[in-house]
């Protein structure tokens, strides 16, 4: 299987490698979350999206630290080697249209949906 194509939520975090964001440029928000928090939030994110409540991508374009929030998430097609090594493992692992539990990278936490 040579790419996968995959959209995500981010929540960065006081840990986090780069503490800014589209939506937090300042980074005042990131560098007083603490992990376990943005964990929290994303495990409760993704049980309103597994029970319907609510729309990944509506989500993503909401709340997800990625400039990919434009886009609903939506990060294109990607290989093996670009991506840091949990997030690619998580998402080759994943069958298309599901869901990743929490995956933790440099960049912060993650939830995954595979689409390709």
């Amino acid at each position: 299987m040579a790419q996968v194509r995959a959209s995500h939520i981010l929540i960065k975090h006081e840990g986090s490698r780069r503490k800014s964001s589209w939506k937090d440029p300042d980074g005042r928000v990131i560098a007083t979350t603490t992990k376990d928090s943005a964990v929290s939030q994303l495990k409760s994110i993704r049980d309103d999206i597994l029970s319907g409540k609510s729309n990944f991508s509506d989500v993503a374009t909401r709340v997800s630290d990625c400039s990919s929030a434009k886009r609903g998430g939506d990060l294109g097609p990607f290989g093996r080697g670009q991506m840091q090594k949990p997030f690619e493992e998580a998402t080759f692992a994943l069958n298309v249209g599901e869901i990743s539990d929490i995956v933790e990278t440099e960049s912060g936490v993650h939830i995954i949906m595979r689409t390709a």
